[in-house]
């Protein structure tokens, strides 16, 4: 009778859970197809202007998430929008009518360098039509102030804060952590530089790691001050001065040394919006933010291209590399393969372009996709264009392209294989008090095994496979790059470059942005009118139901719970994947505040 209860209890629960589901998945449904139906079309007032505020990541595209404004049942509510749509929306204003000018309001998330790069020149492009930009914020991070600098005025509030200090990069070593727990992190790399792995067996840089660091951070500290040297009319060597000796301590400084033309509160801002819109300072401004001017039917001028039945494909290869599906935010190899199979075979698509975003990850997934890139090029022109990052396995399924083009200040190179297996037998033995013991059928039957050290011969056989895997990377890229293997090896190593650097060592073919990219894959296929189709297809809130659903809530809790520390979360599980595969993968995120 007892064990009847328990059954009978036991599946009530389940009924219960089943039932709370049930209702949930219809009421996101019923909110979804609500979000949906009213999303229509914005009507911009003459005289308006255009909103721009990053207080979101910015993403490769703009996610396809109807129920982004209702922050329902953990997922995201915050909207967002995708680099493409930003590129276009402010190409759009620029001959739309309507639109007199564009706002820069203060953000509090600055996003990656190159992408920073490509919105800044598509503002420089804004002010060609005349039309002015203004830039306001009590907080001027350096990376934000990067992208104002180019504003025809630049305003602080009278008591904010100015970031100019230089640029810096710090990385976290475990190594005195592992000791500690008794586990020895058991490395196998080829590359002098490749440095992802010395967080867990150094206690510091290695002389050849800091040498790149410091390589690489002068070239984008080099591009940062030249950039703002040319849009504020200030010699570079001053800015590096002010930044150098700490010049800028109060909103006063900067106005003192030119770096803004005002100190002033929002109000002042907000008339002075009014001004140039030839409104009276009691009249509501008419301004449109960004995310809701995508909406609007504002035409440009190369609307002609959507009726051509010539199509240019964009891949978006953005995150991670790993196996499987991937999303937005990571590379799935078998899903990024698809795509390239299916523009490939495409009659109508004809040329691609592959929008790399990424920083490596599994060396396999790299060279999967590596593959359909090649096929993909014998077919058809195909073109890389790289964003923030196109580093080691990033850089792996871009070197078989046609053309490769980067931002300055874009982060590429680190041609090198690594692997990482752990050794836990001191944290299990003397930690916890737990022992293993077994049988085999073979010497090598328990390879990988985490509970005990490698032996000789087992750390000479995973070192041969990881050799194996850098001989085929250089090789790929020699042969991609028309170069010698020898020469690759040289500046491989695992060293990181720059966008301008890497130029010069012959990994990237041109300077320029993701346009550029296209009007350069439309040259080569030899078209004048095409339309844009991006692949692969994304998937909406609806698809995402069961796992991925559920997936995309646990991340959402879990960010909203850590907040600023969500990014050692994600580290810890990187540093599992790493475990798994041996890695094509940059050492390092890198952030610039």
């Amino acid at each position: 009778m007892k064990q009847f209860f328990k059954f009978v209890l036991a599946s009530m629960v389940g009924f219960l859970l089943t039932s709370v589901i049930v209702l949930v998945v219809i009421i996101v449904l019923i909110f979804g197809i609500f979000a949906e139906a009213n999303d229509k079309t914005v009507e911009v007032e003459p005289n308006s202007i255009l909103q721009i505020s990053f207080n979101y990541p910015v993403s490769e595209r703009t996610p396809n998430n109807p129920l982004s404004a209702l922050n329902f049942l953990g997922i995201d509510g915050e909207k967002s929008i995708g680099l493409n749509d930003i590129l276009v929306n402010i190409k759009k204003a620029k001959t739309d009518d309507n639109i007199k000018g564009i706002f820069l309001n203060e953000s509090n998330i600055t996003p990656g360098e190159a992408t920073s790069e490509e919105i800044r020149n598509a503002l420089i492009d804004f002010k060609k039509s005349g039309k002015f930009i203004i830039a306001y914020s009590e907080i001027y991070t350096q990376g934000f102030y990067y992208l104002a600098s180019v504003a025809d005025k630049v305003y602080i509030n009278p008591k904010g804060i100015f970031l100019f200090h230089g640029f810096s990069q710090q990385i976290t070593f475990l190594k005195g952590a592992l000791d500690k727990l008794g586990i020895e992190a058991q490395i196998i790399k080829v590359g002098t530089y490749k440095s992802a792995v010395e967080p867990y067996f150094l206690t510091k840089m290695s002389d050849a790691n800091r040498l790149q660091v410091t390589s690489y951070l002068g070239s984008l500290y080099d591009h940062f001050l030249t950039g703002i040297s040319e849009s504020r009319k200030i010699n570079k060597d001053s800015l590096f001065n002010y930044a150098n000796e700490l010049k800028v301590r109060l909103p006063e400084d900067a106005l003192k040394y030119k770096l803004v033309d005002g100190l002033k509160y929002k109000d002042e801002i907000l008339d002075e919006l009014k001004q140039r819109t030839g409104l009276d300072t009691k009249d509501d401004l008419k301004t449109v933010e960004l995310g809701d001017y995508l909406k609007s039917e504002s035409q440009t001028k190369d609307d002609n291209k959507k009726e051509s039945k010539n199509r240019i494909a964009i891949v978006y290869a953005s995150g991670e590399i790993n196996g499987g599906d991937g999303d937005d935010n990571s590379i799935g190899s078998e899903s990024i393969s698809k795509a390239l199979r299916q523009v490939r075979l495409d009659d109508k698509v004809k040329a691609v372009v592959l929008r790399v975003n990424s920083p490596g990850g599994s060396s396999l997934a790299s060279d999967v996709i590596w593959r359909e890139v090649m096929l993909t090029k014998k077919a058809k022109p195909i073109i890389v264009s790289m964003g923030d990052y196109a580093a080691s396995g990033g850089y792996y399924i871009s070197c078989a392209a046609d053309s490769i083009f980067a931002e300055p200040n874009t982060i590429t190179g680190s041609i090198g294989i690594f692997a990482v297996l752990p050794n836990m037998q001191k944290f299990f033995n003397d930690k916890l008090g737990v022992t293993f013991d077994g049988v085999k059928t073979g010497k090598y039957a328990d390879l990988g095994n985490i509970s005990r050290p490698l032996t000789p011969e087992e750390h000479a056989i995973l070192q041969n496979q990881v050799d194996h895997g850098y001989d085929d990377f250089t090789k790929a890229v020699a042969n991609g790059r028309h170069k010698t293997q020898a020469y690759i090896n040289s500046i491989g190593q695992g060293r990181v470059w720059t966008g301008e650097q890497a130029i010069e060592k012959g990994l990237v073919d041109r300077l320029g942005n993701i346009n550029d990219a296209v009007k350069s894959a439309a040259k080569k296929a030899g078209i004048k009118n095409y339309k844009l189709v991006a692949y692969p297809e994304q998937k909406s809130i609806f698809n995402k139901f069961g796992a991925g659903l559920t997936a995309e809530v646990k991340t959402s809790m879990v960010k909203s719970e850590l907040g600023d520390n969500f990014k050692y979360y994600e580290q810890i599980k990187s540093v599992t994947q790493m475990m798994r595969t041996p890695q094509a993968r940059l050492p390092y995120d890198i952030v610039i505040n």
